[in-house]
C-alpha cells in the first residue's frame, strides 16, 4: 500500500472525537487494577490553587500524584529562561510517576493552570506494593516500552512537522484537555490561551504562531472571541498533521 492510500485510509478513519494526545501513557493505570487500586484508596488528598507550582524541575521525587479536579501544565525551561510546555493533564492523569521508580530528581516543572484536587502516592508505599506483588515487574517493563515508543514518537513530531503542524497539534491538544462542543458544533476552548503558550507547546517562535493562527482562521479552521479559541473544523485541522506525518 502506497504512503498516499495508507494517508487516506487514516484520515477515513478519524473521528472529530479522537485528537492526537501528546500526554504520555500513564504507569499506574496500565497495572492490574487489585495493585493500582489499593494504592490509590491509601492516596493523600491535596489541594492546590490556580498557578501554584506542584513541584519544579530538579526538587527531589517522594512519589507521584493522581489529578482528581483540574488542570496542570507540564514544562521544561531552557537555561535563557524559555519555556517548553510538554504537555496539559486533565483530571485522571498520573504527574511524576517516573519518581516512584528511579527515585531521581524531578525532571520537568508541574503548575496548577486551575484550582486542582490530587491525591499523592509515596514512593514507600510503590515500593511496598512491589515486594508483595514481585510480579507486577513485568507490567512495568511493558509499560516503560510504551512510554519509550512515545517519546520516539513525540521527537519524531518535534523534528520533521511543519511549524503550521505543529501549531495544529497543540491546538488539538487543548481541545481534548479544554474543549466544550458548542450548539453549533465548533469547540470552544475554555481558558484564555495566549499566543506565548501555543509558541511553548508547539515549540517554534511566538512569531510564527501568530503567522499559522491568522492562516487558519483565513481558511475557517479557527476563530476567536473574547480571547477565547474555537474549532471550527476538528477533523480538518487534524489533517494538517496527518498530511505531513
Amino acid at each position: 500500500m502506497t504512503a498516499r492510500k495508507r494517508a487516506a485510509k487514516s484520515r477515513s478513519n478519524t473521528t472529530t472525537s479522537a485528537p492526537p494526545k501528546r500526554s504520555f501513557s500513564g504507569i499506574l493505570p496500565n497495572l492490574p487494577i487489585q495493585f493500582s487500586g489499593r494504592l490509590l484508596a491509601n492516596a493523600k488528598p491535596q489541594s492546590l490553587a490556580d498557578r501554584e507550582v506542584l513541584f519544579q524541575a530538579g526538587d527531589v521525587a517522594d512519589g507521584c500524584y493522581r489529578l482528581e479536579q483540574g488542570l496542570l501544565k507540564v514544562s521544561i525551561t531552557s537555561p535563557q529562561g524559555d519555556e517548553r510546555i510538554l504537555t496539559i493533564l486533565g483530571p485522571g492523569s498520573i504527574v511524576g510517576e517516573l519518581a516512584i521508580i528511579d527515585g531521581l530528581p524531578r525532571s520537568a516543572t508541574v503548575v496548577a493552570i486551575r484550582d486542582c484536587k490530587l491525591s499523592f502516592i509515596s514512593r514507600e508505599a510503590f515500593l511496598g506494593g512491589l515486594r508483595e506483588y514481585p510480579e507486577i515487574y513485568r507490567d512495568l517493563v511493558s509499560t516503560l516500552v510504551s512510554r519509550l515508543r512515545e517519546a520516539d514518537e513525540a521527537m519524531a513530531a518535534a523534528s520533521f512537522l511543519t511549524v503550521k503542524a505543529r501549531v495544529a497539534r497543540a491546538l488539538l491538544e487543548l481541545a481534548e484537555h479544554l474543549g466544550r462542543e458548542t450548539e453549533t458544533g465548533q469547540i470552544v476552548i475554555l481558558h484564555k490561551i495566549r499566543q506565548s503558550d501555543i509558541a511553548a507547546m508547539a515549540g517554534v517562535a511566538r512569531e510564527n504562531v501568530s503567522r499559522t493562527l491568522t492562516e487558519l482562521k483565513r481558511r475557517g479552521l479557527i476563530n476567536q472571541s473574547s480571547g477565547h479559541y474555537f474549532i471550527n473544523d476538528q477533523r480538518k485541522l487534524l489533517r494538517e498533521i496527518e498530511d505531513l506525518a
